[in-house]
């Protein structure tokens, strides 16, 4: 049976996939480790087929895919909020690059202890903080590939498993004033007691464009929609949307809550939930595509994923974006049509954007960087999630739609990340028994085990007490450093598929990539 996967590598590839979701289901104590199971399922299969001296393994090529598919669609789905974060998450960023430098350290001076040579070191190092970059940039600079290997897949188990753990520990222990991920949205109908006649500009710029008002009601003229210029009377009904403690301090400093909900009558203004699937919008800002101006028409919210966001006139149209439209009852047709309210545009994966972004991260991750005594390369997986995050933040350049559907953008991220958990494991598995019993195994092991814990406790100490993280991006902060998916599938599983997740590994991980790389090669020379 072995011998026959050997020889067919896409059943091979299905065999461990499944292997991996039937191990991914197991609960132990109510908790299950989700798709990084798939990684531990790969090593153990493929080090039983080893054993029998049988070589069971995936193409290179189907892990690489794997790998751009994840790191891609990663960025695309962080990148609308990524550059926002990283005028406040720079700490972050030196924080991951001190401790990649602390850990070369303490494997240095343990290494030399042991008596391991430089080699032995680097692959450990590179192994204990699972970047296989990092080794083969340790192999071109020691011209030896077979120390850094040992090192590698002796130390790589802990290497994940110890940050299964950190990330695990961080999302069980949440800090009691850490807010929620995105404060839940809802609507108010609030009478107005003042007689200054405020403006609803006046009220978005002195509450910072966190609310939106939407309809108003005033004695017994019909409803209609709110601009910025309309002046609030005294008695007047308006409908204000946004979370909820910023819309109890609209309510106490414009009057007071109303017993009525003007938002139940549907007579001359209905309210609906219409899908963007018209690739046109894509990339478009709300005010951009200006429904007030074509059809007397107004987005009081986004939902996008499981979230639902606030609508304001900077927001960023993606494909399969769900908005809730306030609209006359004669237009909302017109309005549905426009916007396209097809289910298409929730599962487009784009395919002209998508392989664009695909190409240019694979050909920036294939720039040398010189630098003296050598130099490196970003690698595919860099390079991709770059040019994702980049992408996801533009949603169009010129007239090509550059985002991709949520849903779509999920997907494609899962199935990559299995692929290449699977491919990631096979490899580790035909090395990882000759390694073990061989004559540096247990240095190996005692050394890696205390490179990935030192990594761990300065990260860990580092997001709670400087920091001062919350727990989701925290354990995304903690894959990212550790360059490693499956621990950020155990930490997007572990935490409802938090967004926050997703932000703190991309904050993370190319910094850490980028001081792994430079640093391995500078452990295999000395």
């Amino acid at each position: 049976m072995l011998t026959f996967l050997a020889e067919q590598p896409i059943l091979l590839l299905a065999v461990l996939l499944l292997v991996g979701a039937a191990l991914g289901s197991v609960r132990i104590g109510g908790v299950s480790i989700g798709p990084a199971a798939v990684l531990f399922g790969a090593i153990a299969v493929s080090a039983v087929a080893a054993a029998s001296g049988i070589r069971l393994e995936l193409p290179h090529v189907v892990g690489t895919l794997g790998l751009v598919l994840f790191t891609y669609t990663v960025g695309i789905t962080s990148g609308p909020s990524f550059f926002s974060s990283v005028r406040h998450g720079w700490p972050v960023m030196l924080s991951v690059t001190l401790a990649v430098l602390a850990a070369a350290a303490v494997a240095v001076g343990l290494g030399a202890v042991l008596g391991l040579e430089a080699p032995v070191v680097a692959g450990t190092f590179a192994g204990a903080l699972t970047n296989t970059p990092a080794l083969a940039a340790a192999t071109e600079s020691s011209g030896d590939p077979a120390g850094p290997t040992i090192g590698y897949s002796i130390s790589y188990v802990w290497g994940v498993v110890g940050m299964l753990l950190a990330a695990g520990w961080v999302l069980a222990h949440r800090r009691r004033d850490e807010p929620p991920a995105s404060p839940p949205l809802v609507h108010e109908t609030i009478r107005v007691d003042r007689t200054d006649l405020p403006t609803i500009g006046d009220l978005l710029r002195r509450h910072g464009d966190r609310v939106v008002f939407t309809r108003l009601r005033r004695g017994d003229e019909p409803e209609t929609l709110l601009d910025e210029t309309e002046a609030l009377h005294e008695a007047d009904l308006v409908t204000v949307v946004g979370p909820r403690d910023v819309v109890e301090a609209v309510a106490t400093w414009l009057g007071h809550r109303s017993s009525h909900d003007i938002a139940l009558d549907r007579h001359e203004l209905d309210y609906r939930r219409i899908t963007i699937s018209n690739a046109r919008l894509a990339g478009r800002t709300l005010a951009e595509v200006d429904l007030p101006a074509r059809f007397g028409a107004h987005v009081s919210r986004v939902r996008r994923g499981d979230l639902d966001l606030l609508a304001s006139p900077d927001f960023v149209l993606q494909l399969g974006d769900r908005l809730r439209v306030i609209a006359p009852v004669s237009r909302m047709a017109e309005v549905s049509a426009h916007l396209g309210d097809s289910e298409r545009g929730m599962s487009d994966i784009n395919p002209g954007g998508f392989a664009l972004g695909l190409t240019l991260g694979v050909l920036l991750g294939l720039v040398h960087i010189p630098l003296p005594g050598g130099g490196f390369s970003l690698g595919a997986a860099a390079g991709t999630l770059f040019v994702g995050l980049v992408f996801g933040r533009l949603g169009r350049v010129g007239p090509v739609v550059t985002s991709m559907p949520s849903g779509a953008a999920r997907s494609l991220s899962h199935f990559g990340m299995i692929t290449f958990l699977a491919y990631a494991g096979t490899q580790a598995g035909q090395q990882i028994t000759a390694a073990i019993t061989s004559d540096l195994g247990w240095k190996v092991a005692v050394l890696g085990l205390v490179v990935t814990t030192a990594a761990v406790l300065l990260l860990v100490a580092a997001g709670r007490l400087v920091h001062r993280s919350g727990s989701a991006e925290h354990a995304g902060i903690l894959a990212g450093a550790q360059t490693q998916p499956a621990v950020l599938a155990f930490a997007d599983e572990r935490s409802g598929h938090d967004t926050r997740v997703g932000i703190g590994y991309v904050l993370a991980y190319p910094v850490a990539m980028v001081a792994k790389i430079l640093v391995a090669q500078v452990l295999a020379a000395l």
